[in-house]
């Protein structure tokens, strides 16, 4: 008798060439074949780490097929709109989202945002399907990298609460040069306009910004620098960078005195946090994407994407 009905949590690894609807059968006997259909249908069949829905896919020897109870997407899956999956379970997922792609609408913007993507995916292009996402933090549309949505309220709550114990990094390029290799960036800042935030005088209208930065490089013109941030206020990196004489490049509304990408010079790079049900840490990186890797300062001696 093959392995049981129920989903496997280990691959199975193929010991002679077949296709891969008649291995499904052969290997799950018990499992009625409309089932079995409906695991290639919902992509829950995967080959070598990899979604597969044709029942005719040809297997060799070597191969491992794992089957998913869930459609999630595998590692480094894209979805539409350049947005890629770095981890999806039944509770959260994590993306590295696109420069040029808004977190959640805006009045300028209803549809085209991760959270009307992410929700449209997880509903199967089902207009009328009651799955959704929950935010957890922003990323500005200008800025790329990692992002964390919530698959229930639950989960959302927990990562908010918990939010200033994340480990957050970002990597910059920008205009010019800071006093010292590293050290930290401490002010007030005012946030009551919509558009633009100032450092201001501490008062009853200002929030407390602290941001630790090191120099990984720098030449004649600009910088690379890795931030990490203490606490979450918006546009903090970008102002504090400004107010030291440092504009990110490409950072209009902050006086960047260069764009040679064409975009914010602004990448969330890496995420570490407690999984809020299993408690596992969960750690991503995301690798400097090229067009600014091409504009920032020695960065094939200075950064290398980590690959665990």
């Amino acid at each position: 008798m093959g392995p049981s009905a129920t989903p496997m949590t280990k691959p199975i690894p193929v010991v002679e060439p077949s296709e891969l609807l008649p291995f499904l059968f052969a290997t799950w006997p018990d499992t009625a074949k409309s089932k079995v259909r409906n695991w290639l249908k919902h992509e829950s069949v995967l080959v070598n780490e990899i979604p597969i829905t044709q029942f005719n896919h040809p297997l060799v020897p070597g191969d491992l097929v794992l089957i998913r109870p869930i459609r999630y997407a595998a590692p480094r899956t894209r979805l539409s709109a350049g947005i890629k999956v770095w981890f999806e379970d039944a509770h959260l997922i994590v993306i590295d989202k696109p420069a040029g792609l808004l977190s959640i609408a805006s009045t300028a913007e209803d549809e085209r945002t991760a959270y009307y993507l992410l929700t449209d995916y997880l509903r199967g292009n089902q207009p009328k399907g009651r799955e959704r996402v929950w935010i957890v933090h922003r990323l500005d549309k200008e800025t790329s990298g990692l992002m964390v949505f919530a698959k229930t309220p639950d989960v959302k709550e927990a990562l908010q609460t918990n939010w200033d114990a994340v480990e957050k990094h970002y990597h910059a390029v920008v205009d010019g040069h800071l006093a010292a290799q590293e050290g930290t960036l401490s002010c007030d800042l005012d946030e009551r306009n919509r558009y633009k935030v100032h450092v201001a005088p501490p008062s009853e209208h200002t929030r407390h910004a602290i941001t630790h930065y090191k120099v990984l490089a720098e030449d004649s013109r600009r910088s690379l620098l890795e931030l990490r941030l203490e606490t979450g206020r918006r546009h903090q990196i970008r102002v504090q960078l400004a107010a030291e004489g440092c504009p990110i490049i490409g950072d209009e509304k902050y006086a960047a005195r260069s764009d040679p990408a064409g975009r914010l010079g602004l990448h969330a790079t890496f995420l570490r946090f407690k999984h809020p049900i299993t408690t596992e840490y969960l750690r991503f990186r995301s690798p400097f994407p090229k067009d600014l890797a091409a504009h920032a300062p020695r960065l094939s001696e200075t950064y290398k994407e980590d690959p665990a």
